[in-house]
């Protein structure tokens, strides 16, 4: 299947150019051509193609490789070994730490590569991982384990580490640029985090926090107002420091449910702000569905998820992602986004999610520098993802019968004839 035709993929409206024909109010068909495991070219499909290299998907959703841009694989798959996990996120810090006592570099190894081994059968080719790190002067176990498996997964995903730190260890200026310092110098795919919650508010650190990442010229990846609190103050101040120190690099923030609890006016000025800085936001359904307004034997009264809707009509930057899988905060997931964005469909009334939505699964540019990039450009590696038993109506309802291929190989031999 070196060079080949793959016939009739239904391609999502975000992905085509705006030239490209339609059938009636959809998309037209494609034909995708691969030549060398690589993207030759795109067209709308021709009525008969011939020859053996052929290979019909009768109107098939296709999409390009997923990124799941927020993820704890040091964390994974630690729920079986715990107990009774109080409700709600604070709850779930405290028996993750308690869990800490039982970390190795075997133990975070071997949790690490089964989460990696799911994402890939899923077709992940890019995973950003989260990495607990408490004390400002010793690095955690797992930091080096997840160097080591991004070297050992080279070339099948490709994963960058972020450090998870408490807001509280940069209220110290010094403090906060050697941890930088240590980011910068722990090799390529590092990332300067943060965890930014009005139960620590302080708006010194943060600062601290965001200098230090623009003095060592490192990527900032922040867990922001993960909570209900109308009066979290993280994105705001974030969105502000960051245009007015003239950042140079890429800001993620994930979470921000508290914006959905704002008053409407102040929310979108959060919003407004936002747009004007180079920050991309994360949403993460599943795990802040669960968490989010959870109390023991009383049904949530609001949904954890930031105002997406609102966020797309201004043009920033919008992924959905797996989060938490099978730890004390999230006991399900599958390092499948699509998981994930099945239960934003619902939860935030997302409609047309194959044509409008699904590239908050595929912008790897939305995590980088200079964002604008769309995939499958004539060139790119032929890593797509063909949903057999779906539609795009439908979708993404029984997205779970896939073939993924890379470099135009289907991963499990004889998937794709």
């Amino acid at each position: 299947m070196q060079d080949h035709l793959l016939h009739q993929a239904r391609l999502p409206q975000w992905l085509l150019p705006a030239t490209w024909p339609r059938q009636g109010a959809h998309p037209a068909l494609a034909d995708i051509h691969i030549t060398q495991g690589r993207i030759a070219r795109i067209e709308p499909s021709q009525p008969t193609p011939t020859g053996d290299a052929v290979r019909h998907l009768h109107g098939a959703p296709v999409l390009p490789g997923l990124v799941d841009a927020h993820t704890h694989l040091d964390k994974t798959f630690t729920l079986p070994r715990m107990g009774a996990v109080r409700p709600g996120l604070l709850g779930a810090i405290e028996a993750m730490m308690a869990d800490r006592a039982q970390w190795t570099p075997a133990d975070v190894h071997a949790r690490a590569a089964k989460a990696l081994q799911w994402a890939y059968e899923a077709g992940v080719t890019r995973l950003r991982t989260h990495c607990d790190w408490w004390e400002p002067e010793a690095e955690p176990v797992a930091w080096q384990v997840l160097r080591e498996l991004a070297e050992e997964w080279r070339g099948r995903i490709a994963i960058e580490r972020v450090t998870l730190v408490p807001l509280s260890l940069h209220a110290d200026a010094a403090t906060a640029d050697a941890l930088a310092r240590r980011v910068a110098a722990s090799g390529a795919g590092a990332v300067m985090g943060g965890f930014v919650h009005s139960h620590h508010w302080d708006p010194q650190a943060l600062a601290h926090l965001l200098d230090a990442a623009a003095r060592h010229d490192l990527d900032l990846d922040l867990h922001v107002d993960e909570e209900l609190h109308p009066g979290a103050q993280g994105l705001a101040a974030i969105a502000r420091h960051l245009k007015a120190s003239g950042y140079a690099g890429r800001a993620v923030c994930g979470h921000t449910c508290a914006l959905a609890a704002k008053p409407e006016a102040e929310a979108l000025a959060v919003l407004d702000a936002v747009a004007q800085a180079p920050i991309t936001l994360v949403t993460l359904p599943l795990t802040n569905l669960l968490l989010q307004d959870a109390v023991t034997g009383r049904s949530p009264r609001q949904r954890g998820l930031t105002l997406v809707k609102e966020a797309r009509a201004r043009g920033i930057p919008l992924l959905v992602a797996s989060d938490n899988v099978q730890d004390p905060f999230c006991p399900v997931g599958s390092y499948d986004p699509l998981e994930s964005l099945a239960a934003g469909v619902l939860a935030a009334q997302l409609d047309q999610p194959f044509d409008r939505w699904t590239d908050a699964l595929c912008r790897a540019d939305w995590l980088t520098r200079t964002p604008g990039r769309l995939p499958l450009q004539p060139g790119d590696a032929a890593d797509l993802l063909i949903f057999t038993a779906a539609d795009a109506w439908g979708f993404p309802s029984r997205s779970q019968p896939r073939t993924v291929l890379r470099a135009g190989r289907p991963i499990t031999e004889g998937v794709l004839s």
